[in-house]
């Protein structure tokens, strides 16, 4: 195949692309290693799913056998449902936390503010340190006998509180965390969307009287939703595949109760439980998480895209 362009003279050149074999020879080992590390464990879970084990020996087909013992069987069912449910509280707790206030931060630092890299640099910092290493720091500085939070606390009097021994304040204060250590990258996307909205748009509303509330709800959200959309994906995708967080806070178990079980540590049982059928169950969960991940973001990714067809 010849492609054709123009040098810096303005003369027609061509030249031919590379061959397969070329191509081949330098996409190959890439693609070799990406079939070892990510096609291959994906495939063999979602094979493992069909079949019954005991212990690593595989035995007969099963079928759907797997699947339906973790949504129809106890004590799989209940656990089963209660992790659904946990990760999908986490995910509208992030998206009002997290995302609502990195979108607030994102016009507070636009435009030409003194100190702007500084605070940029400041909140996106927690974004580069490992979820582990947050959620052990967390669970000491909110200890209830040595933790600086109740410590500080108790300087205006307030008994200490059991953050993460009572079940009604373990999602909360997860998604709290998670959003400390996020919201620099949603604030970092935001930023960059509104940076791209032409100067022009914005001087033309204030020519025409409009406040700057009118200006970022008339002009500058509805030129976001591209932003809006990348975040809600990463978000999504995120928020169903959290497993470090939870463990490093609340164990395998996802604190007192289940309280934070989500389908990361539920996924993280099966595989180390002392079932025989542990291979079996746990590639059924993890094929049952793939496509619950996968439709929820299409349906995501649909709905933004007819947001920008009638809004841009």
């Amino acid at each position: 195949m010849t492609i054709a362009r123009l040098n810096r003279g303005g003369r027609r050149t061509s030249r031919r692309s590379p061959s397969f074999p070329v191509l081949l020879a330098f996409l190959g080992p890439a693609l070799v290693l990406y079939a070892v590390i990510f096609l291959f464990p994906v495939g063999a879970a979602m094979t493992n799913g069909f079949f019954t084990w005991t212990g690593t020996a595989r035995q007969e087909f099963a079928g759907f056998g797997n699947f339906l013992t973790l949504m129809g069987l106890e004590p799989y069912a209940s656990q089963f449902f209660r992790a659904v449910g946990n990760n999908a509280v986490f995910f509208v707790g992030t998206m009002i936390v997290q995302n609502g206030v990195g979108l607030a931060l994102a016009f507070l630092l636009n435009g030409r503010l003194r100190g702007k890299h500084f605070f940029q640099t400041i909140i996106s910092v927690p974004y580069l340190m490992s979820a582990l290493v947050i959620g052990y720091a967390w669970s000491m500085l909110l200890s209830p006998r040595f933790g600086a939070v109740n410590s500080l606390l108790g300087v205006f009097g307030i008994e200490p509180i059991t953050w993460l021994g009572t079940p009604a304040l373990v999602m909360p204060v997860l998604i709290l965390i998670n959003a400390w250590q996020w919201i620099g990258v949603t604030m970092l996307i935001f930023g960059a969307g509104l940076a791209a909205i032409p100067s022009e748009q914005i001087e033309a509303a204030r020519v025409d009287g409009a406040s700057s509330l009118r200006i970022a709800w008339s002009v500058q959200l509805p030129q976001l939703i591209p932003s809006v959309s990348i975040v809600t994906i990463l978000t999504l995708i995120g928020c169903f595949n959290l497993f470090d967080l939870v463990f490093a806070i609340g164990g395998s178990t996802g604190g007192v109760g289940g309280a934070a079980d989500v389908m990361g540590t539920l996924f993280y049982r099966l595989s180390f439980s002392n079932s025989p059928n542990a291979f079996g169950l746990s590639g059924a969960f993890s094929l049952i998480q793939l496509l619950l991940i996968l439709v929820v973001t299409i349906g995501a990714q649909r709905m933004f895209r007819r947001l920008e067809r009638r809004f841009l």
